[in-house]
């Protein structure tokens, strides 16, 4: 009788510790949650691009120069106030989680490095974004200015979502202090595929304010618009997008290739890789098919967000490992 006690005893204060480490410590909830927020942000702002919205403040910021509420308020000055309300909860969101990180690790600890780049990306977003609308880079305008800015902005918008998402993982990890793994030949192939990735995201960023500024009645026409001599430089800029993308693609699939081999330890994060990665494929095909709605536009940028944290993960996986004997104060501290 008393052995079944006993046996009964260690049952329970197994499945109590296993509950304890399947516990999400708030923190952690609180940085996937700060990194849902900035990329609907990111979603909302291409929204603001597509319906041609990026004036609806004039040109002031970061007040907003137009009727927000009330029967004299218009739909664009709505829909920029409101991304601009959005990105200033995110502002507040990454701020608390930085001090909140800062507070719970320790000096060896690469999440709170993570979170502070994160803070100073977000910084240098905003600014990008007063930029592009006091520079008058917004609606209609077809300037190699607001093409530079573009560029730039979405450019920082994959580095601060790399931050954030790293932010986050390492929060839910067993440890956040890491050495690289001593491999030449890996760390150049993760270097220049997230460079060839993070440019698919920018030339694609071109290629859908070309559609919105150049808009086809059809597929002839919009293929037309590329090749055509007379056509202005965003179109035939536009092509680049397709092309980086099958040049990616090959670091895509080596990383799929590498993570079936059980190169992480994580290997099951390679079904959602690939999987997000015939659903951008095909979207893409799709939207160009369909000569670039909005809405579709809207849920190819949010897949690849998606495609973008998981290769973030992934290439972090693949190019570290836990520091030997590290202890870090979040294994115990976050949860309570």
């Amino acid at each position: 009788m008393s052995s079944r006690i006993i046996a009964s005893s260690r049952s329970q204060s197994e499945t109590s510790s296993q509950g304890e480490q399947l516990r999400i410590p708030p923190i952690t909830r609180f940085a996937w949650a700060t990194l849902a927020c900035n990329v609907a942000v990111v979603l909302w702002g291409a929204y603001v691009r597509a319906s041609g919205s990026g004036a609806g403040c004039g040109n002031k910021w970061p007040v907003c120069g137009g009727t927000v509420v009330g029967a004299g308020a218009r739909v664009q000055t709505i829909i920029e106030f409101t991304h601009r309300f959005t990105s200033g909860i995110a502002l507040l969101m990454v701020a608390v989680l930085v001090v909140w990180c800062w507070r719970r690790t320790t000096k060896r600890d690469w999440v709170r490095y993570a979170a502070l780049l994160a803070a100073v990306f977000l910084a240098n977003e905003a600014l990008l974004g007063a930029a592009l609308v006091l520079l008058g880079h917004v609606g209609q305008d077809k300037s190699s200015g607001r093409i530079l800015f573009l560029c730039l902005h979405f450019g920082n918008t994959l580095l601060l979502l790399a931050m954030l998402t790293l932010t986050a993982w390492w929060l839910g990890s067993a440890t956040s202090s890491f050495r690289s793994i001593p491999k030449s030949r890996q760390l150049i192939a993760i270097a220049a595929g997230l460079l060839a990735t993070m440019l698919i995201g920018i030339t694609g960023a071109v290629a859908a304010l070309g559609d919105t500024l150049f808009p086809a009645n059809s597929l002839r026409e919009s293929f037309a618009q590329d090749f055509t001599s007379g056509a202005p430089a965003l179109l035939h800029f536009r092509i680049m997008h397709p092309i980086l993308a099958v040049t990616a693609s090959a670091y895509v699939l080596w990383v799929i290739f590498r993570m079936a081999l059980g190169q992480t330890r994580r290997p099951r994060i390679a079904i959602a890789l690939a999987a997000l990665f015939c659903a951008e494929i095909a979207l893409g095909i799709i939207n160009v098919l369909l000569l670039a709605p909005v809405w579709l536009q809207i849920l190819h940028l949010g897949v690849a967000d998606l495609l973008w944290i998981v290769l973030m993960i992934v290439s972090a996986e693949l190019l570290l490992e836990p520091a030997n004997g590290s202890i870090t104060q979040h294994q115990a501290g976050f949860s309570s």
